[in-house]
């Protein structure tokens, strides 16, 4: 049987804060959404915008960090596979969820930009120690 391949990589905007629970085994599980909006310009030279909504699972550590640094309209790249989640309700109906649970999460913000307390360890997980260039 031939691999198939299961990877997403998102740049966007956090829609709300962050939420963290904790399974019953004790593990952390934190989810968010992520924005990601596309431009084109149609034949008749009309400008479009569509936005589209990634719901994000984060585990263990990375579900904590996520909680601890990421706030609504936070920038951010997430890395992971998609995954399909399927439950009954209590009238029988059977719902559907495409979660991306993500194995890694960058913080693009710049420090400017970035609201709630940091830790003094915070510069491991943002990427602007660069200089903003013009290209």
């Amino acid at each position: 049987m031939s691999k198939g391949l299961n990877k997403v990589m998102v740049i966007g905007n956090l829609g709300r804060d962050p939420e963290m629970r904790y399974m019953a085994s004790g593990k952390p599980m934190t989810t968010f959404n992520v924005a990601t909006s596309r431009t084109w310009v149609t034949s008749d030279g009309e400008r479009r915008e569509a936005t589209e909504w990634f719901s994000v699972v984060t585990w263990g550590s990375l579900a904590e960090i996520c909680h601890q640094y990421l706030r609504k309209a936070s920038r951010v790249y997430v890395e992971g596979h998609l995954q399909t989640r399927t439950w009954e309700d209590s009238d029988g109906e059977k719902h559907y969820r495409t979660e991306l649970v993500a194995s890694e999460m960058l913080i693009l913000d710049s420090r400017d930009n970035r609201g709630g307390t940091r830790s003094t360890d915070d510069r491991d997980y943002y990427l602007d120690d660069e200089p903003d260039l013009p290209f």
